[in-house]
């Protein structure tokens, strides 16, 4: 899959970066002895990442997961925290420990054209959690954990996590979330309408969340993403009608006047599967 790629990908450390399936990258948080927890310039790492994905266009989707069994990312690298908080930092060093615009991750804050889904094969906590919240599809294993755990160290989800969370469970689950502490399970998260769908196992998670990927880049690249932006411009604004209309705006001619739309209507009216381009928008 690499050899098809137009650019190469950014070296990172504290990732590892693959190609399962065509389209589809598959972006691994590498530092299991440490839960899977990130310090500060994992952040901006990831933020490089997943600006050259959206960029680059032989793929269409990321999926984002963790190493090993037990945690997906379990927040922030607290050993790199109280090392600052003993030391002087310079300007220099403070706008490195800040996170990039797009968040914890480069993802809990991230807007971005390209859909990103999470396998969250165990501990999702604090920043981990806060990633999950703002993927466009969440699969997790049954053994997966959800929780904001900050008001126990003195701190605060300051990555986009609160917002989302009163979004999609409202004000009163979310302020019990986040002011006790307390971890969701996997099936109470599904109940809450926080992740999509659990794995029927541990060990089949990534194969289930490729099957999604798979399953979107089947369609067309210029209708996947158009599709995401009109989602997330609802997800974003309050009013429908600006939601619908910023989106019709900004890319109905782009879609209409697109080879991909030509594409799809000759292989719908011939009836046969349609050979996508890669997407202009």
């Amino acid at each position: 899959m690499a050899a098809s790629l137009k650019t190469q990908p950014p070296v990172v450390k504290h990732y590892t970066v693959s190609f399962p399936q065509p389209r589809t990258l598959l972006v691994t948080i590498n530092r299991e002895k440490q839960r899977n927890s990130l310090p500060s310039d994992a952040h901006w790492e990831a933020l490089e990442l997943f600006t050259w994905f959206d960029h680059e266009p032989s793929l269409l989707v990321a999926v984002i997961t963790g190493a090993g069994n037990k945690a997906f990312c379990a927040g922030q690298d607290l050993q790199e925290q109280n090392s600052k908080q003993a030391q002087h930092i310079s300007p220099a060093q403070k706008a490195v420990y800040m996170h990039p615009p797009t968040g914890f991750a480069g993802l809990s804050q991230r807007k971005g054209l390209k859909p990103v889904l999470a396998a969250v094969n165990g501990f999702a906590l604090g920043g981990g959690f806060e990633i999950c919240l703002n993927c466009d599809i969440v699969v997790a294993s049954p053994t997966a954990e959800f929780g904001l755990p900050e008001a126990g160290v003195g701190l605060f989800a300051a990555a986009g996590g609160l917002p989302r969370l009163a979004r999609v469970c409202g004000m009163q689950i979310a302020t019990e979330l986040a002011l006790t502490c307390r971890r969701l399970p996997a099936q109470e998260a599904l109940s809450l309408r926080l992740i999509n769908r659990i794995s029927k196992t541990p060990e089949s998670l990534l194969e289930e969340t490729l099957a999604i990927a798979k399953r979107i880049t089947e369609f067309s690249p210029d209708a996947i993403l158009v599709t995401r932006q009109g989602l997330r411009q609802a997800w974003e604004t309050s009013s429908i009608q600006h939601a619908t209309s910023r989106v019709r705006e900004a890319y109905v001619d782009q879609v209409l006047k697109g080879e991909n739309f030509k594409i799809g209507v000759e292989a719908f009216a011939k009836k046969v599967q349609p050979q996508w381009a890669e997407s202009k928008i």
